[in-house]
């Protein structure tokens, strides 16, 4: 019989969804819910055996769209009573000091979850509200909570401490949590299998860069730095984020633009960045403005460039040297030209691209530098789901870190 995990990434007014095979690590099914609570209707897609079956109608709420997902689990398939479903997998973007592994929804997590999202405001309250829905119609399957930040959270003290007031920050849980920690894991645990060393040892760096975008330093399997920090805001720039900035800017723009605390959250998480730049958030929008001689996007991208490249020198002074360089998620695994850019400033350190393997596109794990490279380039495909799913199942079977087990 087939074992299932059901993956749920609640949004404010969004709902991820993908049914995963545990036996074959592929996906039977995936869905968006959209439009949630908005006036205008909300939008469905559910995609099974290369069909989509899609629906407009007015979403009030998680609990009205999360029942017609599972009617649509009924309707279209798979039938989650014969899909051999062990758990529901909740991806949640903050953990805090509080969850170093994942959890499973009790009352006292939930709460835990719900409190979290002082750190997370744009994420935790959702991610908490999809969980709890998902307890009160799946009653029999457990819920697990799976965080973006557990990987970071062995993150050394010179790295994961701001040089803040040490009494302020400890007051309000103010430190570097980073954010992307199941992708980056995931992707790290695979480098030393496709380069055919020993993970002992190695010093990579992980670039996670799509939509949002992080980088990690990883040695030997473990984290030493990482690019977000109390939010996902800090770091590199992102298709709407602005990533690391002086944090004066804040003071100047209230001072002298008499910016509210909710038009700043807003400026910088959703209206910066590349959309901030180019007005597109979208990689090849700006790849094709570029190509019409739009100067800012050409800016643009030297910046977003400039800082991965930035980033790349700094950890691995940290790490004493490196290995092997991967790219993942959406942009790094299919725009040639981000991987090309970065890897061209890295040439007088004796790094070399194949060009032919860079501009190949493929879904598999591959090795796209040339065999005589001082650091491997890889390419891997992530695949959070499947480390959520995976994740999920442990829990399931035999209880999470903190003592609890799924009681039906």
């Amino acid at each position: 019989m087939a074992k299932t995990v059901l993956v749920i990434n609640s949004g404010s007014s969004s709902i991820k969804y993908q049914l995963v095979d545990l036996e074959t690590s592929q996906s039977l099914a995936s869905g968006l819910v959209e439009k949630i609570g908005e006036p205008t209707d909300g939008h469905y897609k559910h995609e099974v055996s290369g069909e989509k079956h899609e629906l407009e109608e007015p979403i009030h709420d998680h609990e009205v769209g999360l029942k017609r997902v599972l009617g649509f689990f009924k309707e279209y398939g798979p039938d989650l009573d014969k899909a051999g479903i062990i758990a529901v997998g909740h991806r949640v973007v903050q953990g805090g000091a509080i969850f170093p592994k994942p959890a499973l929804l009790t009352k006292k997590t939930l709460s835990q979850v719900k409190d979290l999202a002082v750190l997370a405001p744009l994420h935790n309250g959702p991610e908490a509200e999809g969980a709890e829905v998902m307890s009160r119609l799946m009653p029999q399957t457990p819920q697990v909570f799976v965080f973006d930040s557990s990987f970071f959270f062995e993150l050394p003290k010179k790295a994961s401490t701001y040089a803040l007031n040490k009494d302020i920050a400890k007051q309000y849980h103010i430190r570097r949590y980073g954010a992307h920690g199941t992708s980056h894991q995931y992707v790290g645990q695979l480098v030393p299998g496709l380069l055919g060393k020993p993970a002992e040892g190695l010093r990579q760096i992980v670039l996670h860069i799509g939509n949002g975008a992080s980088a990690s330093a990883q040695v030997s399997g473990h984290p030493v730095e990482t690019s977000m920090g109390l939010t996902p805001l800090e770091g590199l720039v992102m298709g709407g984020r602005t990533g690391d900035i002086d944090p004066a800017v804040v003071f100047h723009l209230i001072r002298n633009a008499h910016m509210s605390v909710d038009e700043l959250d807003t400026l910088f998480n959703k209206r910066s960045g590349m959309t901030g730049l180019t007005g597109h958030g979208d990689m090849r929008e700006v790849h094709k403005l570029i190509a019409e001689g739009d100067e800012d996007a050409k800016l643009a991208l030297d910046i977003y460039i400039h800082r991965i490249v930035g980033y790349i020198g700094n950890y691995t002074a940290q790490m004493g040297g490196l290995d092997a360089i991967t790219f993942t998620a959406g942009v790094g695994e299919n725009d040639e030209i981000v991987r090309r850019r970065v890897i061209e400033q890295l040439e007088p350190f004796g790094v070399k691209l194949d060009q032919e393997k860079n501009d190949q596109r493929s879904k598999e794990a591959r090795i796209i530098s040339t065999p005589d490279s001082t650091v491997a380039v890889c390419v891997i495909p992530t695949n959070e789901e499947l480390s959520i799913a995976r994740q999920a199942e442990v829990v399931a079977s035999q209880g999470d870190a903190y003592g609890n087990k799924f009681q039906a």
